[in-house]
């Protein structure tokens, strides 16, 4: 049984998440630290900090999911050390278009703290999922 600390992580990171992917930079803004650093190995093998990139990306709709897509998290883990949480899975995301539907997955680690406003993203790394 999961705790409501554990469930109100889980229920932010998918509101996270879901502003990337319908493209809703207000709310990416809310949930993200300005100071975050990420590893994306697909868009370059250093490692990027701050916003600014992020809000090009998903203003332009970078996930290139459109409207009809879902995303599965696979394996989730949730790991809490008091204001801290590491939240770590294999993002898999469904795209449904005219010729049919795609799927791609990542490994995926994000690390979250909590402030005085609520829980926000201060570091994503992302690593191939094999295959």
């Amino acid at each position: 049984m999961m705790s409501d600390v554990e469930q109100e992580i889980w229920d932010f990171l998918h509101r996270h998440l879901q502003s990337v992917f319908s493209q809703d930079v207000e709310t990416y803004q809310a949930t993200t630290s300005e100071d975050l650093s990420l590893y994306e190995w697909f868009i370059t093998p250093h490692r990027q900090d701050g916003l600014d990139f992020h809000f090009f990306m998903i203003e332009h709709s970078w996930a290139g999911s459109g409207d009809d897509f879902r995303y599965d998290l696979l394996e989730p883990r949730l790991q809490l050390y008091g204001d801290t949480a590491v939240v770590s899975y294999t993002f898999m995301l469904s795209i449904a278009t005219e010729t049919g539907i795609t799927h791609r997955s990542h490994n995926e680690s994000r690390v979250l703290i909590k402030e005085d406003d609520g829980w926000k993203v201060v570091h994503v790394h992302k690593s191939p999922a094999g295959g």
